[in-house]
Parts: structure tokens; sequence; C-alpha cells
């Protein structure tokens, strides 16, 4: 029992990008959040910051020999405004911080309303400004209905995303196995090298869970690893250190 546990935790750390988007981060927060990056249970995917604080994170992590972890920031965030030359300009910025993944959110208030032509020259917009990995959050919450949600995730996946992301974090709604189910569902049909990221309200091993089991039974077991999947969360390291420590030493 307690390897099967120890198995999860190595994985679920693995596929975590590890973050602070509270907007309030100082110098000693990042170096914190930097300093949990490795740890009993390995190595996270990545660190997923706002722009300003990359040079701080690049630093932190250098500091341990992690050079090899992922830079993530966001884009747009949170508002998903319709604002292509200023979420390309953020883009543009974040690059030259060193940032090696960008989590974009969807223009999903104009997508409801109707403005899917803008919303393509958007995302396209973004994709020929991005040549890192593009994560691209639907705010899956704010959508609501399966048809929208499978309607946006069809149309990002077509227009560039290399990831689907659930959500911000920020909404009152965040992910929903839900809602995961049909955005899985959008990537095996299409049948791209499209990856999955949960975030918004993952805290416990046994949340997390929950979408591995999703992606397993839409996608394959084989599938699942950090180029494909991945975790949006900070409490959710604390619960896997706290069970897999704890069954050590019991």
């Amino acid at each position: 029992m307690q390897d099967i546990l120890n198995r999860s935790g190595q994985k679920m750390v693995s596929l975590l990008d590890l973050t602070s988007l509270t907007g309030v981060e100082t110098e000693a927060d990042i170096e914190a959040l930097c300093s949990r990056a490795s740890g009993p249970c390995g190595q996270v995917a990545a660190i997923c910051v706002f722009s300003r604080h990359l040079p701080w994170a690049i630093a932190a992590l250098k500091r341990r020999s992690l050079e090899r972890i992922g830079l993530a920031t966001v884009a747009n965030f949170p508002g998903g405004d319709l604002d292509p030359a200023g979420t390309v300009r953020e883009i543009d910025e974040a690059l030259a911080l060193g940032a090696t993944e960008v989590d974009l959110v969807f223009p999903y208030r104009a997508f409801l309303d109707g403005r899917e032509r803008e919303v393509k020259d958007f995302l396209d917009a973004c994709r020929r400004a991005c040549p890192v990995r593009l994560k691209i959050i639907l705010e899956t919450g704010v959508l609501g209905s399966r048809e929208a949600i499978h309607a946006a995730a069809s149309l990002a996946v077509d227009h560039g995303a290399d990831f689907l992301k659930t959500s911000t974090g920020k909404a009152a709604v965040h992910a929903t196995p839900e809602a995961a189910r049909v955005m899985l569902q959008v990537i095996a049909q299409k049948g791209t090298p499209t990856g999955f990221k949960a975030s918004g309200g993952l805290r416990t091993m046994a949340d997390a869970q929950v979408y591995l089991d999703l992606a397993e039974e839409i996608m394959g077991k084989d599938w699942i690893g950090p180029h494909t999947f991945r975790f949006g969360a900070s409490s959710l390291l604390d619960d896997i250190l706290a069970r897999t420590n704890s069954s050590e030493s019991a």
C-alpha cells in the first residue's frame, strides 16, 4: 500500500505546474515556491508565475540546478478579454523574460456573445506570437454548458492549442470532472497531440486522481505524461507530501 501511494505521489508531482498567481508575490515568495520544485517525490513539471516574476524564478531554479523545470506564465489573465494586440505584447514580454510555456485565457465572454470569427483571429495571432507550449484556458465554469465547452475546446484545438486547460482558478466554478470529460473527448476526437490541464480547486490527491482516471479512460494509460497532462495547483503538493511522508513514517 505504501509503495502504491508513493508511486501515485511521484506521478502527480511529475505532472504538476507548481503555481503562485496571487499578484502580490515577493521575491521571497518566489524563492520559497521554487524551493519546493524538487523534493522526496521528484521534480515538478513547471513553475507557473506572472511574467514579471520569471527572472526571480529562473535565478531560484538555477541556484538549485533545476534549469530543466518548465517556466510557465499567464497571458490575458484572468479576464479573458478580446484584445489580440495587447495579449501578443504580453506574450512577447513573457518570452523575453524566459517563459517556456504560456497559459493563455480564451476570450470566453466574446465567444459566448457569438463573436467566433474574432475569437479565431485572436487565437491565430497569439499562436503566431508563441513558439513555445501554449495552454489555452477555457474558463469552463463560465462557459457553463457541455455544448459551449465542446465548441470552445474544438475551436481552441483547431487554432493552435498545445493544451486545453480548465480554468484560471479565479472564477466561481473551477475545474469539474464534467468539463474535463468534454475536453478530453474533444482531444480524442480531433486526434491531435493536444494535452489537458486540470486547474482550479485541486487540493488533494483524491481530487487529482479523478482527472487521471478520466484521462486514462478516454485517452489510455500510456497517454498520460508531462507532455500531455498537467495539474495546475500549489496546495496539491502539500497533500502529496503529507500523505507520502505519513505512509513512510507509519
